[in-house]
């Protein structure tokens, strides 16, 4: 590449060029790894949902890109662009629960609970504890209420999309109604990370040949920056602390442009970690043949 096309290009051009490059380099890790479970395609159920929750990564930089490219687009197409992030955030999450449930061998629909399981303590934190008892115990009925905690964001973030979209089309959309949807989203979001975290805390043990820790930090990471980086952001800019003068992104809408920045630089961080928590060895039998290997030993 020619350095001095670089060199001519004004900061906003080179924003737009990193951002690409970032967008392109979480694409590849992601190809890389989806392409090693498709070679050891052998348990689709757990594949499936693990592919499901791997590409977030990439598209979330593509989509992020894209609205990096349109910078002077209006708010609806903003506000659709991060709709589809969210949606697909929602169902990620939902996958993750499915992936750990299958892990441990757990239907809901068929009622099927390992017995070594059931009977085991849970204890609630603040502010669960207003509607759930402190210490309850692991049965059918608790993993279904896990269930439905996660479920209600997969439900809720979508119709909130929708509902914020049509709003806005038709110009109904006033600052307190912005916020309505920020703290229903917000409880919403806390509720099902939550049940996510609770049921990594109970399940522990079992899940630990998994490495179900990785796991879920990659897609809560994801989430995290995305959700949370995006409220700061537009309190900061709601406050007037940041304005589009302060930056070399002199758009209209510098809230979204900088979270689509960063979000593409993120997402090259995150699908290198998926690398490593969600890997194809499990599934190509080099981890059976080492464990095979060091039983000989013994």
């Amino acid at each position: 590449m020619d350095l001095s096309i670089v060199t001519k290009m004004d900061r906003g051009q080179i924003t737009t060029l990193a951002s690409g490059f970032c967008t392109l380099l979480s694409i590849h890790y992601t190809v890389q790894l989806v392409s090693q479970h498709l070679f050891y395609w052998k348990n689709p159920k757990e594949q499936k949902a693990i592919l499901f929750i791997i590409l977030m990564a990439p598209i979330y930089a593509i989509d992020s890109f894209v609205g990096l490219l349109d910078f002077q687009g209006s708010k609806a197409f903003f506000m659709f662009l991060d709709s589809i992030k969210e949606c697909y955030e929602a169902l990620a999450i939902a996958k993750f629960m499915a992936l750990m449930y299958s892990y441990l061998n757990i239907s809901i629909s068929q009622n099927r609970v390992p017995d070594e399981i059931k009977g085991r303590e849970i204890h609630h934190s603040f502010p669960m504890t207003l509607f759930q008892p402190h210490k309850t115990h692991l049965n059918h009925h608790t993993l279904k209420l896990l269930k439905y905690w996660t479920w209600q964001f997969v439900i809720i973030r979508p119709v909130c999309s929708l509902l914020m979209i049509t709003l806005q089309l038709v110009g109904m959309y006033p600052s307190w109604v912005s916020w309505t949807f920020s703290i229903i989203l917000n409880i919403s979001f806390y509720v099902a990370m939550y049940a996510l975290l609770a049921f990594y805390h109970i399940f522990a043990k079992e899940l630990e040949p998994h490495k179900p820790l990785s796991k879920f930090i990659c897609i809560k990471g994801i989430v995290f920056f995305s959700f949370w980086q995006g409220i700061v952001l537009s309190i900061l800019v709601k406050a007037g602390i940041i304005r589009s003068e302060h930056f070399w992104l002199d758009v209209e809408h510098i809230q979204e442009a900088i979270q689509n920045l960063l979000i593409c630089v993120e997402m090259v961080f995150f699908s290198i970690l998926q690398q490593y928590a969600y890997h194809a060895a499990p599934y190509s039998g080099q981890v059976d043949a080492i464990f095979r290997s060091a039983k000989k030993y013994e």
